[in-house]
């Protein structure tokens, strides 16, 4: 396999070569080194990139080889998103603040190093994950390796680059609105987003009152299921090349209300020629708009107040951002709104949840729009801010209710920027989602797509 071959591989085929033989753990560590010496000035993508261990936990992966089947991430390289615990470093969470070297990894590191896999570095994020963009006034911008003056969104904006680019096998991004679903849509990759509590948040439990959660950012359906098969415990590599079935697939193109996003034609006509694809698969196809009653609300409440506990653990809040600041300060006067919108979870799940009395699977849109620019949030106020964090409002609603989600590339626009629709399901549906997206991924490959040099 050519060498940039290995890096553009993905984590799940990276783990079978090494496994076989065909090539070292210090070798794909090597590789992904050189790949981010060469792509990673002109994106931004990494925080710090860990170089030194990385190439000592190779070495001590292949020397200390036994058996290796038990290790399904082993000699992987894996980007770790800036705001969740990496021993030995500084989770900077987009700021110039922070409380020192961590003294051991969140839970979910943990796990993926207990998978065999090797953390290479630590990816950019707005200042506390606040944004659906990649940009700090410490840290600088991230770009879309697709077109450089736009953005990767966010908030998981530097995971997505750096798989999008070979820079990492596979990345950890959080998401409590879209965070991972939408930097994957802009960047071309697999998005996915787990059910609530399915991959330990531990030590940041109940964040943003339950709308967040740790999901993979992948290359490949292959790469989001073996990522979820380490840090949650499951068998989802096992089933989603099941033999299919014959499905009921909604499709919803209505936003939430009061969300302001808007749907462009060539967007609608990404959901579109999916559903058509789908239905040439075999499945039941239908139009059927969802009710999402008060659910931009809801979240916005949730969303808020949780910024304002997150902005709290900082040790100078007051060198933050003005907007992150504004955003804290809402967060204090809505903090009993936003408990009673906890409380108003099951209600509101109920509501959305009628669309599976007669689907299966719901289709809608991911993204209203392309990319918008990288530079336009810089300096901005709240309010311009919190007006454009509605571009991904379809993603919204699986933060609040908790249920699973996946960003799924299916193309390009006549301007070459990715284009992705979302495959959303009731609880526990995470193999069902996993299935169709491996489906729409046999019948419309997206895996070797790749980024200008």
């Amino acid at each position: 396999m050519a060498t940039d071959d290995v890096c553009f591989a993905g984590a799940f085929e990276q783990a079978r070569l090494i496994r076989e033989r065909e090539l070292s753990a210090v070798e794909l560590i090597s590789l992904t080194l050189s790949e981010i010496s060469r792509r990673e000035p002109s994106l931004n993508a990494y925080r710090v990139v860990f170089a030194e261990s990385a190439i000592a936990a190779a070495e001590a992966f292949d020397a200390g080889r036994h058996d290796d089947r038990a290790l399904p991430l082993g000699g992987v390289p894996i980007a770790i998103k800036d705001d969740t615990d990496v021993a030995g470093a500084v989770t900077a969470w987009g700021t110039d603040t922070d409380l020192g070297i961590c003294d051991s990894d969140a839970e979910v590191v943990m796990r993926l190093r207990a998978a065999g896999a090797i953390i290479i570095g630590k990816t950019n994020v707005p200042e506390m994950t606040a944004w659906p963009w990649t940009s700090s006034a410490t840290w600088g911008v991230t770009r879309n390796p697709w077109d450089h003056t736009r953005t990767p969104g966010g908030s998981s904006g530097g995971s997505a680059v750096a798989v999008a680019t070979g820079m990492c096998g596979v990345a950890l991004g959080s998401d409590g609105g879209g965070s991972v679903r939408y930097p994957a849509a802009l960047t071309g990759v697999f998005g996915f987003k787990p059910q609530r509590d399915r991959v330990p948040l531990s030590p940041h439990d109940g964040a943003w009152n339950g709308l967040l959660v740790y999901g993979p950012i992948s290359r490949t359906v292959h790469d989001a299921a073996v990522f979820m098969d380490a840090t949650a415990g499951t068998r989802l590599v096992e089933t989603i090349d099941a033999p299919k079935r014959a499905l009921r697939i909604a499709v919803a193109c209505n936003a939430p209300r009061n969300s302001l996003v808007r749907l462009s034609n060539t967007a609608r006509e990404a959901v579109d020629s999916t559903a058509q694809l789908l239905a040439g698969l075999g499945h039941t196809v239908v139009e059927h708009d969802v009710d999402y009653g008060t659910v931009m609300r809801e979240a916005t409440l949730r969303y808020a107040e949780g910024v304002r506990v997150d902005v709290g653990t900082r040790p100078n809040p007051e060198a933050l951002e003005p907007s992150t600041r504004r955003l804290a300060r809402m967060g204090r006067v809505v903090e009993k709104a936003a408990r009673r919108a906890v409380s108003a979870e099951p209600t509101l799940a109920a509501r959305i949840n009628r669309v599976f009395d007669t689907a299966d699977v719901l289709l809608t849109p991911m993204a209203g729009s392309p990319a918008p620019l990288a530079d336009g949030p810089l300096g901005r106020g709240l309010l311009w801010s919190m007006r454009h964090s509605n571009v991904s409002a379809w993603a919204v609603p699986w933060n609040v209710i908790g249920q699973p989600a996946a960003s799924v590339p299916v193309g390009f626009d006549a301007d070459g920027l990715p284009l992705s629709v979302q495959l959303c399901g009731p609880r526990d549906s995470e193999a069902l989602i996993l299935n169709v997206s491996r489906q729409v991924e046999c019948a419309h490959p997206w895996a070797h797509q790749r980024p200008p040099a």
